[in-house]
Protein backbone atom coordinates (compact mmCIF):
# COMPACT_ATOMS: atom_id res chain seq x y z
CA UNK A 1 0.00 0.00 0.00
CA UNK A 2 1.12 3.56 -0.71
CA UNK A 3 1.85 5.82 2.27
CA UNK A 4 0.42 9.34 1.73
CA UNK A 5 3.16 10.79 3.93
CA UNK A 6 5.77 9.68 1.37
CA UNK A 7 4.36 12.19 -1.16
CA UNK A 8 5.44 15.84 -1.22
CA UNK A 9 2.80 17.75 0.73
CA UNK A 10 1.57 14.59 2.48
CA UNK A 11 -2.09 13.90 3.03
CA UNK A 12 -3.20 17.46 2.15
CA UNK A 13 -1.60 17.29 -1.30
CA UNK A 14 -3.00 13.79 -1.88
CA UNK A 15 -6.51 15.00 -0.99
CA UNK A 16 -6.15 17.99 -3.30
CA UNK A 17 -5.06 15.79 -6.19
CA UNK A 18 -8.05 13.47 -5.76
CA UNK A 19 -10.53 16.33 -5.36
CA UNK A 20 -9.16 18.02 -8.50
CA UNK A 21 -10.07 15.07 -10.72
CA UNK A 22 -13.43 14.04 -9.30
CA UNK A 23 -16.61 15.42 -10.84
CA UNK A 24 -18.76 14.80 -7.78
CA UNK A 25 -18.51 15.31 -4.01
CA UNK A 26 -16.52 12.66 -2.14
CA UNK A 27 -17.16 11.51 1.43
CA UNK A 28 -14.52 11.50 4.13
CA UNK A 29 -14.92 7.73 4.48
CA UNK A 30 -14.37 7.19 0.76
CA UNK A 31 -11.24 9.36 0.76
CA UNK A 32 -9.94 7.60 3.89
CA UNK A 33 -10.49 4.21 2.30
CA UNK A 34 -8.75 5.12 -0.96
CA UNK A 35 -5.81 6.76 0.81
CA UNK A 36 -5.63 4.15 3.60
CA UNK A 37 -5.80 6.68 6.43
CA UNK A 38 -8.15 7.35 9.32
CA UNK A 39 -11.38 9.22 8.42
CA UNK A 40 -10.87 11.67 11.31
CA UNK A 41 -7.44 12.58 9.95
CA UNK A 42 -9.03 13.17 6.52
CA UNK A 43 -11.73 15.40 8.06
CA UNK A 44 -9.23 17.49 10.03
CA UNK A 45 -7.00 17.89 6.96
CA UNK A 46 -9.96 18.86 4.75
CA UNK A 47 -11.11 21.44 7.30
CA UNK A 48 -7.58 22.87 7.43
CA UNK A 49 -7.47 23.08 3.62
CA UNK A 50 -10.87 24.79 3.62
CA UNK A 51 -9.57 27.39 6.11
CA UNK A 52 -6.41 27.87 4.06
CA UNK A 53 -8.40 28.49 0.86
CA UNK A 54 -10.69 30.89 2.75
CA UNK A 55 -7.65 32.95 3.73
CA UNK A 56 -8.16 32.39 7.45
CA UNK A 57 -4.57 31.29 7.96
CA UNK A 58 -3.02 34.58 6.81
CA UNK A 59 -2.93 33.56 3.15
CA UNK A 60 -4.85 35.35 0.39
CA UNK A 61 -8.37 34.10 -0.27
CA UNK A 62 -8.57 31.87 -3.33
CA UNK A 63 -11.03 32.01 -6.23
CA UNK A 64 -12.08 28.49 -5.32
CA UNK A 65 -13.22 26.89 -2.11
CA UNK A 66 -13.46 23.49 -0.52
CA UNK A 67 -17.15 22.88 0.12
CA UNK A 68 -18.66 20.31 2.42
CA UNK A 69 -22.13 19.42 1.16
CA UNK A 70 -24.71 16.81 1.99
CA UNK A 71 -22.97 14.47 -0.51
CA UNK A 72 -19.38 15.07 0.62
CA UNK A 73 -16.40 17.34 -0.10
CA UNK A 74 -15.63 19.04 -3.40
CA UNK A 75 -13.59 21.86 -4.84
CA UNK A 76 -15.69 24.58 -6.45
CA UNK A 77 -15.40 28.15 -7.60
CA UNK A 78 -16.57 30.66 -5.01
CA UNK A 79 -20.13 31.90 -5.41
CA UNK A 80 -18.86 35.48 -5.52
CA UNK A 81 -17.14 34.57 -8.81
CA UNK A 82 -20.33 33.13 -10.36
CA UNK A 83 -20.67 35.97 -12.90
CA UNK A 84 -17.13 35.32 -14.17
CA UNK A 85 -17.51 31.55 -14.29
CA UNK A 86 -20.99 31.76 -15.82
CA UNK A 87 -19.69 34.06 -18.53
CA UNK A 88 -16.87 31.65 -19.32
CA UNK A 89 -18.97 28.48 -19.21
CA UNK A 90 -21.98 29.82 -21.06
CA UNK A 91 -20.09 32.04 -23.48
CA UNK A 92 -23.25 34.04 -24.08
CA UNK A 93 -25.67 31.11 -23.76
CA UNK A 94 -28.11 31.00 -20.91
CA UNK A 95 -28.15 27.98 -18.61
CA UNK A 96 -31.09 29.01 -16.45
CA UNK A 97 -34.18 26.97 -15.79
CA UNK A 98 -37.38 28.01 -17.55
CA UNK A 99 -40.26 29.53 -15.62
CA UNK A 100 -42.14 26.23 -15.93
CA UNK A 101 -39.15 24.31 -14.58
CA UNK A 102 -38.78 26.71 -11.65
CA UNK A 103 -42.49 26.40 -10.81
CA UNK A 104 -42.38 22.62 -10.99
CA UNK A 105 -39.18 22.41 -8.95
CA UNK A 106 -40.66 24.66 -6.26
CA UNK A 107 -43.81 22.54 -6.09
CA UNK A 108 -41.81 19.34 -5.73
CA UNK A 109 -39.47 20.90 -3.17
CA UNK A 110 -42.23 22.17 -0.91
CA UNK A 111 -44.84 19.42 -1.37
CA UNK A 112 -42.68 16.30 -1.66
CA UNK A 113 -43.30 13.49 -1.99
CA UNK A 114 -45.76 14.33 -4.75
CA UNK A 115 -47.08 12.61 -7.88
CA UNK A 116 -46.96 13.96 -11.44
CA UNK A 117 -50.75 14.32 -11.41
CA UNK A 118 -50.60 16.40 -8.22
CA UNK A 119 -47.95 18.67 -9.76
CA UNK A 120 -50.12 19.08 -12.87
CA UNK A 121 -53.18 19.86 -10.72
CA UNK A 122 -51.30 22.61 -8.86
CA UNK A 123 -49.79 24.10 -12.03
CA UNK A 124 -52.94 23.64 -14.09
CA UNK A 125 -51.02 22.14 -17.03
CA UNK A 126 -49.37 18.84 -17.93
CA UNK A 127 -45.84 18.95 -16.51
CA UNK A 128 -44.40 15.66 -17.83
CA UNK A 129 -41.87 17.35 -20.12
CA UNK A 130 -40.67 19.68 -17.40
CA UNK A 131 -40.44 16.81 -14.91
CA UNK A 132 -38.44 14.79 -17.43
CA UNK A 133 -36.05 17.74 -17.89
CA UNK A 134 -35.61 18.26 -14.13
CA UNK A 135 -34.96 14.53 -13.75
CA UNK A 136 -32.32 14.63 -16.50
CA UNK A 137 -30.66 17.55 -14.71
CA UNK A 138 -30.61 15.41 -11.55
CA UNK A 139 -32.67 17.92 -9.54
CA UNK A 140 -35.63 15.61 -8.88
CA UNK A 141 -36.13 11.88 -8.88
CA UNK A 142 -38.65 9.17 -8.13
CA UNK A 143 -38.73 7.65 -4.67
CA UNK A 144 -41.50 5.33 -3.72
CA UNK A 145 -45.06 4.84 -4.91
CA UNK A 146 -48.28 6.54 -3.83
CA UNK A 147 -50.33 3.88 -1.98
CA UNK A 148 -53.64 5.07 -3.43
CA UNK A 149 -52.83 5.71 -7.09
CA UNK A 150 -49.67 3.57 -7.40
CA UNK A 151 -48.06 6.55 -9.18
CA UNK A 152 -44.37 7.28 -8.68
CA UNK A 153 -43.60 9.85 -5.98
CA UNK A 154 -41.33 12.75 -6.93
CA UNK A 155 -38.75 14.20 -4.55
CA UNK A 156 -35.82 16.58 -4.81
CA UNK A 157 -32.33 15.11 -4.86
CA UNK A 158 -29.06 15.79 -3.07
CA UNK A 159 -27.97 17.58 -6.26
CA UNK A 160 -30.87 20.02 -5.75
CA UNK A 161 -29.78 20.63 -2.14
CA UNK A 162 -26.21 21.13 -3.24
CA UNK A 163 -27.12 23.57 -6.04
CA UNK A 164 -29.31 25.51 -3.61
CA UNK A 165 -26.56 25.56 -0.98
CA UNK A 166 -28.72 23.72 1.55
CA UNK A 167 -27.81 20.96 3.99
CA UNK A 168 -31.41 19.75 4.17
CA UNK A 169 -34.99 20.54 3.23
CA UNK A 170 -35.53 22.18 6.62
CA UNK A 171 -33.44 25.08 5.32
CA UNK A 172 -35.89 25.92 2.53
CA UNK A 173 -37.18 29.45 3.08
CA UNK A 174 -40.68 29.81 4.47
CA UNK A 175 -43.41 30.58 1.96
CA UNK A 176 -45.58 32.37 4.55
CA UNK A 177 -44.31 35.90 3.71
CA UNK A 178 -45.35 35.38 0.08
CA UNK A 179 -48.85 34.08 0.75
CA UNK A 180 -51.96 36.28 0.98
CA UNK A 181 -52.98 37.11 4.55
CA UNK A 182 -56.18 35.07 4.25
CA UNK A 183 -54.11 31.93 3.58
CA UNK A 184 -51.77 32.71 6.50
CA UNK A 185 -54.76 33.06 8.85
CA UNK A 186 -56.01 29.58 7.90
CA UNK A 187 -52.59 27.92 8.22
Amino acid sequence: MVNVDDFPGGLAACLESVLMVTDHPVTEDSLASVLDVDADRVRVTLESLRDEYDGTEGLPRRGFELRHTVRGWRLASRRSFDPIVESFVNDGRTARLSQAAMETLAIVAYKQPITRAQVAAIRGVNSDGVIRSLTLHGLIGERGVDPDSHAALLVTTDVFLEKMGLDGLGQLPSLAPFLPESVNDVA
